[in-house]
């Protein structure tokens, strides 16, 4: 969860105390938003808390592929892989 009182700061605080703004996302493992004139600009985050990040997305998306697959075979949008294959050697020009 975003801290607005630490987790927002600008870019010119950013550069002037970069490492101790660094130590800060390395221990808390939440994301820091920089903004430049008063608006976010940018997101920095510590490389583990990102590496997390990307990968509770991918077993998202693994997970949504999943579901699709089984809502598509429940409603009858999908046919055996045997017809798929013969249909693609058939387009193709193979033969077994």
């Amino acid at each position: 969860m975003l801290n607005i009182a630490t987790d927002i700061q600008s870019l010119t605080a950013f550069r002037r105390s970069s490492s101790q703004m660094m130590k800060q996302l390395r221990k808390s493992k939440r994301p820091m938003v920089l903004t430049v004139n008063g608006r976010a600009a940018a997101v920095v985050q510590d490389a583990e808390a990102y590496q997390h990040l990307l990968d509770v997305a991918a077993r998202a998306e693994e997970g949504e592929g999943i579901r699709q697959g089984l809502e598509d075979a429940k409603t009858g949008r999908s046919h055996p892989a045997r017809e798929f294959f013969r249909e693609f050697e058939i387009a193709h020009g193979l033969s077994r």
